[in-house]
């Protein structure tokens, strides 16, 4: 079966949520046959740009739009794998043969900033003196990458991300569609998550929709998703507009011990500080996108630490920086953990390719430890509903997928890794929030 994100994937301009800003306009285009010979759709990650694409190239040649459709008049290339000199040559050389079967030949360059100087340089005289049967449709997360050469030949659309109420009214209708029984609040939670990304909001929609057959609920979600609850922010933004170390140091160890990934509890903190902007907020909210690994816990911990004098509702105990005997923690206490005997496994690199297919897999894979003995990877899940769902059949095929031919091994929640050597620096620096330690292996959810 398709994932929602395909099923749902929009045939038609008039399909396209969210984006009408474009979509109207080349809608009009097309009506009075006015097609340019270069477009370039600008804008952030999952906003539908690639969509739009395939269906402007359907559209242009009057070709149904299936997904697995092949027609040879359009060609997709991949801007990053594809950015040599070589590759552009070999286009302009393939350009000038005519259509097959449409009246256009369409190029879609996808991610077309990662080009090379000198492949740019080759695409500019093509975009100068194009074929009449030639039309190109680039697409770019990062506009100002692209030469100016290049822009000022094109017809420029901005994409944006959607609304966080129409991300939500969109999830309505699916689960609706879908007969998935989840709770409005719920789906706020998913359309906040998704950071204004259709493909997100529905790749994790499908995802958690495994999380019960009968009913979804708010709590549910923010435990797979392992989120802070929002009244737990609020309590921790209150601490640090009291300078409140005591009360800062205690919350953060109690969130971190939940399970909440220090890159996540940032990430919540900013969106809550932007909704809700306060000038005495301004000077943390420039230090959040710092919290990032290494050492993800302690830059949090300084970036909510107040710099000068400070109010604590008792006399706040300094933290020692002498060695002393490690103080005995649960092992769902220490999630925050550096990834042990790595040796020669690319963990970081494993996550971004789990990404790439699932965004729930990776939320929940980054709330584990694990390590790399004798060519094996050991993954050890702290809660059961991620053991369930790394062991899910399709899921551990993603897992295997990314791993590139390395053997992995799910343990039982009750098992325990190799203990591996505390960083010292970290160490001092985490004894304040009870002995927690580096995690590498984190990163943001989207």
């Amino acid at each position: 079966m398709k994932s929602l994100y395909r099923r749902y994937r929009p045939r038609t301009l008039n399909e396209v949520v969210g984006q009408e800003q474009v979509t109207l306009t080349l809608q009009k285009s097309l009506e009075q046959g006015k097609i340019n010979h270069a477009y370039l759709f600008v804008g952030p990650r999952g906003c539908g740009k690639t969509s739009v694409a395939r269906i402007l190239a359907h559209q242009i040649n009057d070709f149904d739009y299936e997904l697995e459709d092949d027609y040879v008049d359009i060609i997709e290339i991949d801007g990053a794998s594809n950015r040599g000199i070589d590759n552009i040559r070999d286009l302009r050389e393939k350009v000038m043969i005519a259509p097959t079967a449409g009246k256009y030949k369409v190029y879609i360059i996808d991610e077309v900033h990662m080009l090379t100087k000198e492949a740019f340089n080759a695409l500019l005289k093509t975009l100068e003196e194009p074929p009449e049967h030639a039309v190109f449709i680039m697409a770019t997360t990062d506009a100002y990458k692209v030469p100016v050469t290049i822009t000022s030949r094109s017809q420029v659309y901005t994409f944006k991300f959607a609304s966080l109420e129409t991300i939500f009214d969109f999830l309505s209708t699916i689960a609706r569609k879908e007969k998935i029984a989840i709770d409005d609040d719920a789906l706020m939670v998913i359309a906040k998550r998704s950071g204004g990304s259709f493909r997100d909001a529905l790749s994790l929609l499908d995802q958690l929709s495994t999380l019960s057959e009968k009913h979804i609920t708010k709590e549910m979600v923010i435990s797979a998703m392992g989120l802070p609850q929002d009244e737990k922010i609020a309590e921790l933004l209150l601490a640090y507009l009291d300078q409140n170390t005591t009360q800062i140091t205690d919350n953060l160890k109690n969130l971190l011990s939940s399970g909440v990934k220090a890159e996540t509890l940032a990430e919540e903190l900013i969106m809550t500080i932007i909704a809700d902007p306060k000038p005495e907020l301004m000077t943390l909210l420039a230090r959040l996108p710092e919290v990032k690994a290494p050492f993800a816990e302690a830059k949090l911990l300084v970036a909510l630490l107040p710099q000068g004098s400070t109010k604590t509702t008792q006399t706040p105990k300094q933290p020692t920086l002498k060695q002393t005997t490690p103080k005995q923690t649960t092992f769902e206490q220490t999630a925050m953990t550096t990834p042990i005997a790595k040796v020669d496994f690319a963990w970081s690199e494993f996550l971004d390719k789990v990404k790439e297919s699932s965004d729930v897999i990776h939320l929940q894979l980054v709330k584990t430890r694990h390590e790399f003995l004798h060519g094996v990877l050991h993954i050890y899940p702290l809660k059961k509903i991620t053991k369930n769902i790394l062991s899910k059949d399709n899921n551990r095929r993603i897992l295997e997928q990314a791993t590139d031919g390395v053997e992995i091994i799910i343990h039982e929640i009750d098992e325990t890794p190799t203990d591996s050597k505390k960083d010292e620096t970290l160490s001092k620096i985490s004894d304040i929030m009870g002995g927690e330690v580096q995690n590498d292996g984190g990163g943001s959810p989207f």
